[in-house]
């Protein structure tokens, strides 16, 4: 129910494919308060609204008359998505054990409020991430190479519990013919080398600036095996969602090409199980009033059944 004496923004949809209902031009008066606590020119900044809806809201706030801006996010419940969890905790971990290395955003204050747990951290400026596979590579590789932090979820490692997660999706599906038909059928054993994850990685949540490259939306870390993000970048769905068109040829290569042997071996014998469980979460999507995730939803099929072929 509407905030008394709150403005709201025009409904549209948010990244996770959830229609956002109304959004507050601004959080209500308790919140800004303790933002205020926290930043001191918050009470004559501008107060942009961001997204929100069924799960988060967030908001944009600048200092007149420069480039500084925080961002606030406030978490009303869980996501209730099956892939990508909501776990706002779990980001104010990530976000404070990333402190100082540039991969993600500084973060400010964390703490539950009446209205659901709320992030304060320092927006990062730039645009959002188009072309350049080579400079994705490099920052994951910094990320994998950070020891990751305890008391993080563990992904889903390997074929059986790659399998696993997708049946669990479909699950929740009506029209699932066409995609079983193509179930992977060999086995890739879980690997021991776990690194800190994004899980993800998508263009949305990349962003460019003059220092490099930087990762936002750090709601659903993990601990698991590396080719987790690889794959999500990859993903032919998630690039059409987020950037227009998937990866050519020449990119994917580029990419790949940055990693060892041995990864892009993994990687290659787990794709079919990765293209299997994101056309999955597609198509649970699109039966979700997503139909943005249609044109995913077959990108990823394209891509498993030429994955099949190439095992």
């Amino acid at each position: 129910m509407p905030l008394s004496g709150q403005r709201y923004s025009a409904p549209h949809r948010n990244s996770k494919g959830l229609t956002v209902i109304l959004t507050p031009t601004q959080p209500p008066q308790s919140l800004r308060h303790v933002v205020a606590t926290h930043v001191a020119w918050a009470t004559d900044g501008d107060w942009h609204p961001l997204f929100g809806g069924r799960t988060n809201s967030a908001w944009r706030l600048t200092r007149r008359g420069t480039a500084d801006a925080v961002i606030l996010k406030l978490y009303r419940a869980p996501a209730g998505n099956p892939l990508f969890p909501n776990d706002p905790k779990a980001e104010a971990i990530l976000l404070r054990h990333l402190s100082g290395t540039g991969l993600a955003p500084e973060l400010i204050a964390s703490a539950d409020h009446g209205l659901g747990h709320f992030n304060l951290y320092q927006a990062i400026p730039g645009a959002q991430w188009r072309d350049g596979t080579k400079d994705v590579a490099g920052l994951i590789k910094r990320l994998h190479a950070i020891p990751p932090p305890e008391g993080l979820r563990q992904a889903a490692n390997g074929s059986d519990a790659l399998l696993a997660q997708a049946d669990a999706i479909l699950a929740q599906c009506r029209n699932v013919a066409s995609l079983s038909a193509l179930r992977p059928q060999h086995s890739v054993l879980p690997t021991k080398d776990h690194v800190l994850l994004h899980t993800d990685i998508v263009a949305g949540n990349l962003i460019r600036n003059p220092s490099g490259l930087h990762l936002i939306d750090w709601q659903c870390p993990a601990i698991g095996d590396a080719t987790e993000d690889l794959a999500t970048f990859l993903s032919p769905g998630m690039q059409m969602l987020y950037r227009g068109t998937p990866l050519a040829a020449a990119e994917v290569s580029e990419f790949l090409g940055q990693f060892s042997e041995g990864q892009n071996i993994r990687y290659r014998m787990l794709c079919p199980f990765y293209h299997f469980r994101l056309a999955a979460y597609c198509l649970w999507q699109s039966e979700r009033d997503a139909p943005d995730y249609e044109d995913g939803y077959c990108a990823e099929i394209v891509a498993l059944a030429q994955a099949l072929e190439d095992i």
